[in-house]
This record gives structure tokens, sequence and C-alpha cells, in this order.
């Protein structure tokens, strides 16, 4: 069987016998339909599968799991559905389902969980022992959303250039700005992004300089990994109150860059607001590439027991996140 995490940066492919253990893994881009198009996306796990079955041929596979972000409506998971169903490894036992699925396995076999993927962007999914479920549109700014190394990176320059131009009020984060990148000014960063001599993808790779210099004490770096450890709580709060979970034992899990980052501050003012959200809430940081979960999701769907359950978690824990 395969078993294929997909989200924003990067691409993960395993495939396992039904023993668990791991025969290949390849790795490639980011594949969310949602950033890159359903086209590109296609083509990226078509080349990671590619990969990850050299040598063998798709009509043994069993089972075929793919966890993408991305696949947030049903009618995203219905048009890659039919993008994808001449592909020799799609097969008729194709599971299509969003990445969350995947990070919640892989950190938690809680019967009540949330899991908040905190990477290039944020999205989340509440689930309950009866098996009752809580989604999100995630569809970016038109649904609401905010937070994440994109959101964060881009406040960095957001206020960088405020502070510079005057509007806005002085921070740590323009030195911090100019250090990175090797400009001289916060307007030449604009303007490279502007004309096109940098990639406005870099701005993702600047949220450490928030964490950073909130860390140096800078009052509006502060407040913005405030705002985005708020986020994750109205997240986890969401989920809790729609799922009725307030009063019962359950597991926030959140994975992704950011949250691996175990800034202080961040996760200091997330435990704060989830205990006020839900007195049993335990907040678990996933360190465990996804692909895990995704891996663990195919062999159950194929009906493997415990052991096998173990020994496969054991396997894809090598695979690096």
């Amino acid at each position: 069987m395969v078993a294929v995490d997909g989200g924003g940066s990067k691409t993960d492919a395993v495939l396992l016998n039904l023993k668990g253990e791991l025969i290949a893994h390849a790795r490639r881009g980011g594949s969310s339909p949602q950033v890159e198009g359903l086209a590109a996306s296609v083509r990226t796990v078509d080349s990671v599968m590619t990969a990850v079955l050299e040598g063998i041929d798709p009509s043994a596979l069993v089972q075929t799991s793919l966890y993408l972000s991305g696949l947030d409506l049903p009618q995203e998971i219905a048009d890659y559905r039919e993008a994808v169903k001449d592909k020799a490894w799609a097969g008729s036992n194709l599971l299509l389902d969003n990445d969350l699925f995947a990070l919640l396995r892989a950190g938690s076999d809680a019967p009540n969980a949330v899991a908040i993927v905190v990477g290039t962007g944020m999205n989340a999914i509440g689930l309950r022992a009866d098996g009752e479920s809580y989604r999100f549109t995630a569809l970016g700014g038109i649904s609401g959303d905010w937070g994440g190394g994109g959101s964060l990176g881009s406040d960095v320059l957001w206020h960088a250039a405020r502070a510079e131009d005057g509007r806005g009020p002085k921070t740590l984060l323009v030195d911090a700005l100019l250090a990175a990148t090797g400009a001289g000014s916060v307007r030449e960063v604009t303007e490279d992004i502007h004309f096109g001599r940098r990639p406005y993808s870099m701005l993702s790779s600047l949220s450490p300089l928030m964490m950073s210099t909130a860390a140096a004490g800078d009052p509006v770096a502060i407040s913005v990994v405030e705002r985005q450890a708020d986020e994750i709580v109205a997240y986890a709060r969401a989920c809790i109150n729609d799922l009725d979970l307030a009063d019962e034992a359950v597991q926030v899990v959140i994975g992704g860059g950011v949250a691996r980052s175990r800034d202080p501050l961040l996760l200091a003012r997330t435990r704060a607001g989830l205990a006020e959200t839900a007195a049993r809430a335990e907040l678990v940081i996933v360190d465990a590439p996804p692909v895990l979960g995704a891996g663990l999701l195919a062999l159950a769907d194929a009906g493997a027991d415990t052991a096998v359950l173990a020994h496969a978690r054991a396997q894809l824990g090598a695979v690096k996140p």
C-alpha cells in the first residue's frame, strides 16, 4: 500500500507492506491544490508516486491513501478524484482526504481530539469519540483565516515597512529584516518583491524573525506572536464547542514548522487559552512526520492489528519531518 501526506512545502509518500514494514520513501515539493493548482498538484503527487513505486507493479496495491492540504470541501475531493482516476496507482481502493487527518493520527490515538496545523498556513479538524467531526472552509482570508508562517512572515515586512515610513511604531523587526535579507532598506525589499527580483514566497521564510524579535522584548513582535497563539486557541475552541467537548478530556495536537519551533511565548499563551476553553485539554506538539499518520490510517483501513500498527509507527517515525 502507499500512503501520501502532502502539504504546502513538501509531499511525502511511503510504500508499506501489510506487516507494517517500510519498503520505500520518496519526497517532492508542495502539493496543495489550493496553492499549486489542481494540475500542478496532480503532477507532484504522480511524481512522488512514480518514485516510491519504482520497480513495483501498481496493480499490486491493496490501498492508496492520499492526505493533502487543500482538500477541504467535498467538491475539492471530488475534483481531485476525477483528476487522478486514470493514474495506475489510483486503483479501486483510493482514499482522499485532508492532511489534517494524517497529522492527528501521527500525534494522538485519543478518541476526542483536535488537530491544528501551524505551518505555512493554518487549518484544523475536531474529532469526537462517536465519529462526529468539525471542519473549516479553509480558503484563506475570504474564509476568515490568518496565521502560520506565511502570515507571520508577511507581518514582519508589513510592520517593518510601516515603522520605516513613519505610519507605525518603531520595531526591531526593521533591523532583523535587513540583516536577514542583506537589503539596505525595507523599501528595497518591498520593491524587489514587487518587481520579481525576490519571490513573494520568501515571506514565509521570515517567520522565525517574528519569534526571535519577540523574544528580544519587541512590543510589536510580541503582539503578533500573541495573536498567533490566540488563533490556535480560537481553532481549538471552535472545534471543542461544536463537538461539546468542553468538559471532556481532549487532546489538542499541533503540528507544522511554527508549532515545532516551540516558541516559549507562543506555547505559554496557547496553553493558558486552552485552559480557559477546556479544563481537561492537553496540548500535544507533533514532531513525527505527518506521513506517519497517513501510513497508520492506510494500515488501519486495511485491517491491520495493534502489533502491526506499533511496528509501522516505529518504522515511519524515522522519516525526517
